[in-house]
């Protein structure tokens, strides 16, 4: 008889049977590869990159109503084109300005119009991304509200998300400078790093902020509040530290004019899908922390053993069962003479 031995297990198994930590991990990632985490995360950067021209018109239609309104400046403008581009050309790029100047109304209106629908799709995919992490049903529900709702929260996001963008920048600008001048402090390298630091603590304060909300409340049905805050610091860790990585990587494309046209560009997509994921896997390690993981289950104690003795009477053979019996030895010991006899 052979006997198959159990299969030992493998290395993950083991690594996850020793960290709880790592087991989460791969709970999380099993939760974000199911419910299609990354085909959200790349539907999240094409909406993130379709609104940015948008953006980019309104943007232009505040620097036309500034020029507009302030003629040395535009005069400065002028003369700064002149002096780079000399001659017919110059003049002819000054003419475009002036052109698009005049169209400022026209441009600031569609841009706004083209980017608020731009916008309420992100942040609508963004909700049902969100919803599906926590494996949520997504409800259609009053369409109005909805899109309401979601302008709301598209309005706080982007706020937020620039004041975070704001104080990582700040930080690389000796913010502090200024400052030190005025109060006749003199001015100390270590100074500048612990205002560095400050301001970068800050962001993450901010970020986490932006992510708990984002992971608790974006979704069409809330999430629980206390393993997001968990779920949006580890996410607001990893961003601060995407944000270093993405500044020192723009500081050296930006040295050659190759890297200064398609570098920036690159980075905006790189870092609009890296951003996806981090919140879409964050979000899953919230949704993870307490259902799938055995050792947090609750398990109902077993009921009372109930003992019933079970008395049987033997009350030995019975009339049938005692002439079988004896039927049969008989047959038994007729046999065995017979044998003995042959043998003889």
């Amino acid at each position: 008889m052979t006997t198959t031995e159990p299969a030992e297990p493998g290395i993950l198994d083991r690594l996850r049977s020793r960290n709880r930590w790592f087991d989460h991990a791969m709970r999380a990632y099993t939760r974000f590869s199911e419910r299609r985490g990354g085909f959200y995360a790349a539907g999240l950067t094409y909406y993130t990159i379709f609104a940015l021209f948008p953006l980019l018109m309104v943007g232009f239609a505040v620097v036309g109503f500034t020029l507009k309104r302030n003629q040395n400046l535009l005069n400065m403008a002028y003369d700064r084109i002149r002096a780079l581009v000399p001659g017919a050309f110059g003049q002819q790029l000054i003419d475009l300005m002036n052109s698009a100047i005049d169209a400022r109304a026209s441009v600031g209106v569609i841009g706004l119009a083209t980017a608020a629908w731009a916008g309420l799709g992100w942040m609508s995919h963004l909700r049902v991304a969100l919803s599906e992490m926590w494996a949520h049903p997504v409800e259609s529900g009053n369409y109005v509200r909805n899109k309401l709702s979601d302008l709301a929260a598209m309005v706080g996001t982007f706020l937020v998300t620039m004041a975070t963008i704001a104080l990582t920048a700040l930080s690389y600008l000796r913010p502090m400078a200024t400052a030190l001048k005025w109060l006749g402090i003199p001015e100390l390298s270590v100074l500048d790093w612990i205002f560095r630091a400050i301001s970068v603590v800050l962001s993450v304060l901010v970020s986490w902020l932006l992510f708990t909300w984002m992971i608790a409340r974006l979704p069409r049905q809330s999430g629980r509040f206390v393993t997001s805050m968990r779920a949006g610091l580890m996410a607001a860790v990893g961003f601060e530290l995407f944000k270093q990585v993405g500044s020192i990587y723009l500081r050296m494309v930006l040295r050659s004019p190759a890297g200064a046209t398609f570098g920036p560009v690159l980075g905006l997509m790189v870092f609009a899908n890296v951003t996806a994921y981090l919140v879409l896997f964050a979000t899953a390690w919230a949704a993870t922390e307490t259902e799938d993981d055995p050792r947090a289950r609750h398990v109902d104690p077993p009921g009372p053993a109930i003992i019933r003795p079970r008395i049987q009477v033997d009350e030995g053979l019975s009339a049938r069962q005692t002439l079988a019996a004896v039927a049969t030895g008989a047959l038994g010991a007729l046999t065995f003479s017979r044998l003995v006899r042959r043998r003889r």
